[in-house]
């Protein structure tokens, strides 16, 4: 079953790669379609989402963002399959890093960086895009599938150049490991945490709210500057990512400090356009209280 499932997944990456970015978007159009109209994929789970998180809004509202997040998931969708098969090139033409120089100062100081993002926009392709465009060493972080021809398949096209590629499984050893230059560790860290106890917690679109630990953790033990990655998308397969301080010195804040500022910085972008998030996700799953008891 594994097996003929592989073969399932090599066959649908290898028709996307034959496909040009044009014929590709009207087959995200009939994916938008199906999810939308047919399938009405997590649809309870997108409006309770975006009615909590903008009370203000009307349902009209709510509607129209929620049509131009399924058009953009079903781009996203298409995306991510696309670059399996993409060049590194080709991917860097349609994923521009901007206001890269501070990132290079850091690393002649000999600084590693932690670069948190979420899933807003494409974050898939940033990591491909990140080995020619940053003198940092790039280091992302992924969780393994279970199916191990597939998950083997993933990291050999995921990794471009002088990126890594490493699961989150060994994220204790990857930080401690000497790569004998400064990386940047990419981790998308907006998730919902599979344990509440180990989160912390802060205000994030008009919920209480638990998120991963790792970010803050690593970035106060290795006193690792943090900065944040803002993809804003140009129109459709056409990205530019803008890199945003967010603390220099960890060794600094306080407790939660660091995960607040970044989930702020995040939550900032969401409200400006707020169809680019990942609303089909059930992010907020946990609640304070009921974890406590």
């Amino acid at each position: 079953m594994k097996f003929l499932t592989y073969l399932v997944f090599r066959s649908y990456t290898f028709l996307l790669s034959l496909m040009p970015f044009r014929l590709l978007y009207f087959l995200s159009d009939g994916i938008y379609f199906l999810l939308y109209r047919v399938v009405r994929y997590r649809k309870r789970v997108v409006f309770n989402n975006l009615r909590n998180s903008f009370p203000e809004k009307s349902d009209k509202e709510l509607k129209i963002i929620a049509r131009k997040f399924y058009h953009h998931l079903s781009d996203v969708l298409v995306e991510s399959m696309k670059a399996f098969t993409m060049k590194e090139e080709d991917v860097v033409k349609r994923y521009e890093y901007e206001n890269t120089g501070f990132l290079d100062e850091l690393y002649r100081q000999g600084k590693s960086v932690i670069c948190v993002g979420g899933h807003y926009n494409n974050w898939e392709w940033a990591g491909i895009a990140s080995g020619t465009q940053l003198k940092h060493l790039p280091v992302g972080f992924y969780k393994p599938l279970t199916n191990k021809l597939v998950d083997d398949y993933v990291q050999k096209t995921r990794v471009r150049g002088r990126s890594l590629l490493v699961s989150i499984s060994n994220t204790s050893a990857v930080f401690s490991k000497d790569y004998g230059e400064p990386a940047i560790f990419y981790m998308v860290a907006d998730q919902s945490p599979s344990n509440a106890r180990l989160a912390y917690w802060v205000q994030f679109l008009n919920h209480d709210t638990a998120t991963l630990h790792g970010p803050e953790k690593y970035a106060r033990l290795y006193n690792l500057p943090v900065v944040f990655a803002f993809p804003r998308k140009i129109k459709r397969g056409h990205y530019k990512l803008k890199f945003i301080m967010l603390v220099e010195d960890p060794s600094k804040t306080k407790t939660g400090e660091i995960t607040q500022i970044y989930m702020s910085a995040l939550e900032k972008i969401i409200r400006e356009k707020p169809e680019y998030y990942l609303w089909s996700h059930r992010r907020w799953k946990h609640m304070r209280n009921s974890e406590k008891s």
